[in-house]
């Protein structure tokens, strides 16, 4: 139990799975935008038979190609360290936890795999609708994988359809259909997914404009630029309409971390939303007395709105959070001690009805069992000491959440412009608006790496929320060994995608005349 509780292991394994989770999530969301503007153009191609259609199908496929294979094995070292570095917590909820990966290797994977060989080598030896379909196809597949991995994901945060079995000390799933279709996952899956296609339009419409800057391929970006700013604004608009609902189940299922991306220290009725804000460094606790801003531009009530659907909602803050006492639709919220109190007493029930059993006392096994399951909604709250542990890193969480929302509304301004001005024709004469197209390209993964932090950093210390803090999920391993493999997935990461932007630069020097992919 001592080497489950060494900080320095913790911190490490943390590290090292999110060093591993970014890196791969550098790729992923390009898949996924990249497979749906390939798509569509090659469905105008397939309607029009007008080959520049092809050929920008096809420039954009091989870009897709490069990002596919890197992406895929970022991924699989990801899923391992489920079982090297959190092996208590594949032990723990491994029958729920394992269900979605397994379907995501066996349908999405294969599906993939299948038809990404008839997308890049058949343009010549099947009819132009099969191709079309297997390009769909291969969209589809990426976007079922991301749907597995995202509803696994989605359950960490709001576990649900399962239920606890005291004789194998494991999490069981009692209900798929809650599971996929939890509220949680849906959202995450759109939100997710869409910001994908959010990227991929400002990839596209980037580097087209540096075929224009560069005063070549007019015709194929110009064609790249209207459809990608077409799909980007669509999507930046979803995607402002999933980030609302993704605000409204973090309010209601995580209070916690949506105090966290507001920098609420104290909870109160008709709660503004920070537009603009810097958090006092000097703020340690959750209840001292030092001001929680050093400066805070600040929109009235529309945090309650977003969070509650009601402008004058009480929102809780950090110390509302752990003192407890506020008003929820359940009754009065418990405080931190509460919940340790009835964490330590299902952990204590658990232990005396292992040992009831040993004795094959079935009737103190069935009245321990009964209190563990009673209390079992606070289990990880006993292996918590005290109430601090309990708030995530502010800094982390607040300034990501509040650059993320700034671009992506920036994003829907720049899309609204680059289009309204390629309609005009006006487009490929605005030298600074191609720069900034260009530019933004980074700011793509910069919004997704943010959205990412808010939503693992924001739930913290939690492994599963409420029942498994990460202290607890961690294997027994050693803490030099999870660093020395920390430093060697950093290198090769790096090294991956160093070949990666080296390979896509190539292709993209060569243009889209210089594609060979029937060959």
């Amino acid at each position: 139990m001592e080497l489950l509780l060494d900080a320095s292991l913790i911190n490490w394994s943390r590290a090292q799975f999110a060093m591993t989770a970014m890196y791969h999530w550098l790729f992923v969301p390009l898949t996924l935008g990249l497979g749906m503007i390939m798509s569509i153009m090659e469905t105008f191609y397939v309607k029009t038979g007008k080959e520049e259609w092809k050929n920008a199908a096809k420039f954009w496929m091989t870009i897709f190609g490069i990002n596919f294979a890197i992406g895929v094995a970022t991924g699989i070292i990801l899923e391992f360290e489920f079982g090297t570095n959190w092996s208590n917590y594949s032990w723990f909820v491994g029958d729920i936890f394992g269900a979605p990966l397994a379907i995501e290797g066996i349908l999405a994977f294969f599906m993939e795999a299948t038809f990404i060989s008839i997308m890049f080598f058949g343009w010549k030896k099947v009819g132009k609708n099969f191709h079309l379909a297997s390009t769909w196809l291969t969209t589809l597949g990426a976007t079922i994988s991301a749907l597995w991995i995202l509803v696994a994901n989605a359950w960490m945060q709001y576990p649900t359809g399962m239920e606890f079995n005291p004789d194998t000390v494991r999490n069981e799933m009692v209900d798929f259909w809650s599971i996929l279709f939890s509220p949680v996952a849906i959202n995450k899956f759109f939100h997710t997914v869409i910001s994908g296609w959010v990227l991929g339009a400002l990839f596209v419409m980037g580097i087209s404009c540096w075929f224009l800057l560069n005063k070549r391929e007019k015709d194929f970006a110009l064609k790249s630029i209207r459809v990608s700013a077409i799909f980007g604004l669509i999507s930046s608009l979803l995607l402002l309409y999933t980030g609302d609902g993704s605000a409204y189940n973090v309010a209601q299922r995580q209070p916690m971390k949506l105090a966290a991306m507001e920098g609420l220290y104290e909870g109160k009725n008709g709660t503004g939303l920070i537009a603009i804000g810097i958090l006092n460094p000097e703020k340690k606790s959750y209840n001292d007395t030092v001001p929680s801003y050093l400066y805070k531009v600040e929109i009235p009530k529309l945090l309650s709105f977003l969070g509650y659907r009601d402008a004058n909602a009480f929102v809780p803050g950090l110390k509302d959070i752990i003192e407890g006492g506020y008003e929820t639709p359940s009754g009065k919220a418990l405080s931190f001690d509460e919940k340790r109190e009835r964490g330590k007493v299902a952990i204590q029930a658990l232990a005396d009805y292992q040992y009831a059993c040993q004795k094959k006392d079935t009737v103190s096994a069935l009245m321990y069992k009964d209190e563990l399951m009673k209390n079992y909604a606070y289990f990880g709250y006993g292996y918590l000491d005290h109430p601090q542990q309990l708030i995530p890193n502010l800094s982390l969480v607040f300034y990501p959440f509040h650059i993320m929302v700034f671009l992506g509304i920036y994003f829907i301004v720049l899309f609204a412009v680059v289009l309204i001005l390629s309609y005009r024709k006006k487009i490929e004469h605005l030298g600074w608006l191609q720069w900034i197209c260009l530019l933004t390209i980074p700011l793509g993964y910069v919004a997704g790496e943010a959205g990412w932090m808010v939503a693992e950093i924001g739930r913290q210390p939690w492994a599963i929320q409420d029942i498994l803090p990460v202290q607890v999920a961690v294997s027994s391993i050693s803490a030099e060994s999870v660093r020395l493999t920390f430093f060697l997935f950093l290198i090769l990461f790096t090294s991956l995608l160093i070949a990666e932007i080296g390979i896509m630069v190539k292709q993209i020097k060569k243009g889209p005349e210089a594609e060979k992919i029937e060959k």
